[in-house]
């Protein structure tokens, strides 16, 4: 879900409260680019308002939760295309004397901090977190994402930000606005065709293909212009692919070049990908070489 977010601390565990869109009802359309933006009366105690236990002024002054680690989508980039959401995952593992009771998280970019109009992003799916003890002290709680590209721009592949936040068990909160990082990248796809099929030994055999990505400001797959893509060659009995020479794709992404016909094998491109954009190889296409 992608909203104007508000969390509170509700009965004991952070929860999601209002405005949001689930995924069952995604957007249709780019015009909405809501900011994430945290209730000062809900969170008014903490780092930056986090809530305190009712009773705080009778016990003694303890430590608020640690939070060690932060993991969006397994470590890896997030990658969409133009019309199916993807599905990812944010773990948080967190430490408190006490335990832990629950997390939350927010996927965000845009402003300087996450109270920033500007600042826009996704939450979790679940109003509460999936948490998996490792100790007494110490759980590695899980919250799903579901990005859709419904929701993106092309200048929303760039990296994003992740707002985490833990509560433990006695109702103390520690929140990080900026606990990791996470690139968004846009789907490419590669193809290849390497004509003619038999050819004799020594003729020519030309190669071509088109490299292109998803352009999520018109949800369609567009050339991705002027980049340089590797021609590569694997023996028929082989596993192992080797570069024969790099070409540069046109302003559509169109892809040409030829070769001279040595031996039985396949013929791919490779994309070794960008910042924005993922690498991507064809799948080999078979020569047999007469």
């Amino acid at each position: 879900m992608r909203i104007r977010a508000t969390v509170a601390a509700v009965s004991g565990a952070l929860a999601l409260t209002a405005l949001a869109v689930p995924a069952s009802q995604a957007a249709q359309t780019h015009d909405d680019r809501p900011a994430l933006k945290l209730p000062t009366a809900s969170w008014s105690q903490g780092a930056s308002g986090a809530p305190k236990a009712d009773n705080r002024s009778a016990r003694a002054a303890q430590a608020a939760p640690v939070i060690s680690k932060t993991v969006v989508n397994g470590g890896k980039p997030i990658v969409v295309g133009t019309t199916v959401a993807k599905k990812v995952s944010v773990s948080i593992t967190a430490s408190d004397d006490s335990g832990i009771e629950d997390a939350f998280a927010l996927i965000w970019t845009g402003g300087s901090d996450i109270n920033d109009e500007n600042s826009y992003g996704f939450v979790p799916e679940e109003e509460a977190a999936t948490c998996k003890a490792a100790s007494a002290t110490t759980s590695t709680c899980t919250l799903t994402f579901v990005i859709d590209p419904l929701l993106l721009w092309n200048v929303d592949a760039t990296t994003w930000k992740v707002y985490s936040a833990a509560l433990s068990k006695d109702v103390e909160v520690v929140e990080k606005q900026s606990a990791a990082t996470v690139k968004f990248q846009r789907l490419s796809r590669l193809t290849v065709n390497a004509a003619p099929e038999p050819v004799k030994k020594g003729k020519t055999i030309t190669v071509t293909g088109k490299l292109d990505r998803a352009n999520w400001d018109t949800n369609k797959y567009a050339g991705y212009a002027s980049q340089p893509v590797k021609l590569q060659f694997r023996k028929k009995n082989s596993n192992t692919y080797t570069t024969v020479k790099t070409v540069k794709g046109t302003n559509t992404g169109a892809l040409k070049t030829t070769v001279k016909a040595a031996q039985d094998g396949y013929w791919r491109w490779s994309f070794a990908g960008t910042a924005t954009t993922p690498a991507v190889n064809a799948t080999g296409d078979f020569v047999d070489v007469k």
